[in-house]
């Protein structure tokens, strides 16, 4: 892994709100799944904590993502809208993007890796959309997509730093509000920082004595960088299993908001993100990617931080190759594949 550090640009982009959560929740009602608030009794006595898993692994889409994507492109004129919508992902924001276009009529190319786990391209194909593969290896994912973005006069719907995707995003945590009540802590993987910004917006309103905590692998902790020697840092395509989290760094939009409302961040080992995995396959029987059971991986490796408290997960999605899923559970490790 590499990484390199530079000043957070000085530009200063309009933030989203609290109000542009709830305006959020206003747009999806109806359209999103309202996902299950999950307990796990079992989990409960090991960590001396009542912990609450916000299951977006049960969402449209089979990710949180379709949240935030749905919000914005439900916001673009007819004639954006005429004009189709481009996006670039590794899989779970291709899927709600697509899935999205589907919805509402609009036209999508989406520009994923080559090595993205098969069952999100097929997805995204299955919804409808154009999907244009490149080699993260020797090609930007934003130089083409701008590229593409130019020669199409399309759209762009980047997967987090967007104000309506982070406040589209919010609305998983809001809803977990709802249900719980207040909560002395909330844990949310972090990749560009999208889910982890609109949830701490969403805390601050609802629930303002709640900790919300990014939570990224140890192998991509850009964002636990960035947040704590307040720089913006990079990592070039780290090695991790999660690779929802495979993102470069945080963004304009999304790295003021996590640090003016993240109260924290942790980092978790590959090994760690499996046993996580493990324990929600076989003792709470959901499919979970390696990304969405990070938080948890979290809980378990530091069990005695949360002793005594009230716990939001939120499970950030459900859409894991099979095979790869089944490779990890033999290998008894988190070695990347």
């Amino acid at each position: 892994m590499s990484s390199t550090s530079s000043s957070a640009q000085t530009a200063t982009p309009v933030l989203p709100t609290a109000d542009d959560v709830r305006a959020a929740a206003e747009r999806l009602r109806g359209v999103a799944h309202r996902t299950p608030v999950m307990t796990s009794r079992t989990l409960d006595e090991r960590l001396g904590a009542s912990v609450y898993f916000k299951c977006e692994n049960l969402q449209r889409g089979g990710a949180f993502k379709f949240r935030g994507a749905y919000n914005a492109v439900s916001r673009l004129s007819d004639q954006e809208r005429a004009r189709g919508v481009l996006a670039y992902s590794s899989g779970n924001h291709a899927q709600a993007v697509a899935l999205t276009g589907r919805l509402l009529g609009v036209r999508t190319a989406i520009v994923m890796p080559d090595d993205a786990p098969t069952s999100k391209v097929e997805g995204t194909r299955g919804y409808g959309a154009e999907v244009i593969l490149y080699d993260k290896h020797t090609q930007s994912r934003e130089e083409l997509a701008a590229q593409l973005r130019q020669e199409r006069a399309m759209t762009l719907i980047p997967p987090y730093d967007h104000a309506d995707v982070v406040a589209g995003q919010g609305t998983a945590a809001l809803e977990l509000f709802e249900e719980t009540g207040p909560l002395d802590a909330l844990l949310a993987p972090c990749g560009g920082g999208g889910l982890l910004s609109g949830s701490a917006l969403a805390a601050g309103a609802v629930s303002p004595g709640c900790r919300v905590i990014g939570v990224e692998p140890e192998l991509a902790d850009d964002a636990t960088r960035s947040f704590h020697t307040g720089s913006l840092q990079t990592v070039h395509n780290p090695a991790t299993i999660a690779d929802g989290l495979r993102t470069p760094s945080l963004g304009r939009i999304t790295f003021p908001l996590v640090r003016a409302h993240a109260a924290g961040m942790r980092t978790v080992s590959e090994a760690a993100i499996v046993e996580a995995m493990r324990f929600l396959w076989t003792r709470m029987k959901m499919v979970v990617e390696p990304s969405g059971a990070v938080p948890l991986a979290a809980l378990l490796a530091d069990p005695g931080a949360f002793r005594g408290m009230r716990i939001g997960v939120i499970i950030s999605g459900g859409n894991v190759d099979l095979a790869s899923a089944c490779r990890l559970f033999a290998d008894g490790e988190g070695g990347a594949a």
